[in-house]
């Protein structure tokens, strides 16, 4: 049952790899005539000069003295990286940044996860009414966040687990609409058949999600897990909501006390704003760098498959 499992994981026939969704387009692209590469190479660059803009401005704004933070130009002129000493030395922003990542990823192992199982049974299940019920779970994206803010605060007060971080990420074990339509596209791409050689091989329902669909999956997995991490990272609300003990706070919490404190509500120091943002940026951008390949093979498949 095992090896059988493991041979349709591996090389399932009829299911494309990945990598070939990149590959094919690449073939295209060098057939092209070289006018037509050209002037798309200089579209995506300036595209990308134009995005950059602002983070430049940010990082060199953050490098300024005081009194030179809004003066134009790109150039840190004159140059003052000590604005970073005294972001680290006027906020705790290690453990913000490791509340951040804590949080980010138990947010995301939780929804991707969750979101993969529930995926899995709208995929290979048929029964009765499956329709409807995803119809209903889709319905569910139609909600605001602001209608089900005060109920949902509500349930954890009286679970006693305000103040605590527990809120910001353990609602995602219960999985995502918009996660759950993305995983159930990717698994009704695989053939059916080898579910069925599988189970007639002795496989049980669990051995089928974690040996033979979740290694086909492992890009769309990818894809869920970078963005709920982004979306954890970034969240402001519920950290404001639930959290109130400073040590607890996530970044994007902290650096709103780092916004009233030296912003609007303080001094006007918004070289240490500055400062604090742009730390609170680059771990995203690490991360993106890391999963690049895999994001973006995923990204291509999804597109491909959908």
């Amino acid at each position: 049952m095992t090896a059988a499992v493991e041979r349709s994981a591996v090389a399932p026939a009829g299911v494309e790899p990945a990598g070939a969704a990149l590959r094919r387009p690449a073939e295209r692209e060098a057939r092209r005539p070289l006018w037509q590469r050209v002037l798309f190479v200089a579209a995506l660059v300036g595209a990308a000069v134009i995005f950059m803009l602002p983070f430049v401005w940010l990082i060199s704004a953050s490098l300024r003295p005081r009194e030179y933070v809004f003066a134009p130009g790109f150039l840190p002129v004159p140059f003052a990286p000590e604005n970073y000493a005294e972001a680290w030395r006027a906020v705790p922003l290690v453990t913000w940044l490791l509340n951040s990542l804590v949080v980010g990823v138990a947010a995301a192992a939780a929804v991707t996860l969750s979101s993969a199982w529930v995926a899995f049974g709208f995929a290979y299940f048929r029964f009765p009414g499956r329709n409807l019920l995803f119809g209903l779970v889709l319905a569910t994206m139609m909600l605001p966040f602001a209608v089900t803010m005060i109920p949902t605060y509500l349930i954890w007060s009286e679970l006693r687990l305000t103040d605590t971080q527990v809120p910001l990420w353990a609602g995602n074990l219960f999985g995502s609409a918009f996660y759950i339509f993305l995983l159930r596209q990717f698994l009704l791409s695989l053939p059916r058949e080898y579910f069925e050689a599988a189970r007639m091989d002795g496989a049980s329902y669990p051995q089928l999600f974690w040996k033979l669909a979740f290694p086909l999956i492992r890009p769309a997995l990818l894809v869920a897990f970078v963005f709920e991490f982004k979306a954890s990272w970034t969240d402001l609300l519920k950290p404001l909501i639930y959290l109130r003990d400073e040590h607890l706070y996530t970044l994007p919490r902290g650096l709103k006390v780092v916004l009233d404190r030296f912003g609007y509500g303080g001094e006007q120091q918004w070289e240490v704003v500055l400062a604090g943002s742009v730390i609170s940026t680059v771990p995203m951008i690490i991360l993106f760098f890391l999963a690049q390949r895999h994001f973006i093979e995923g990204i291509a498949t999804g597109g491909r498959k959908g």
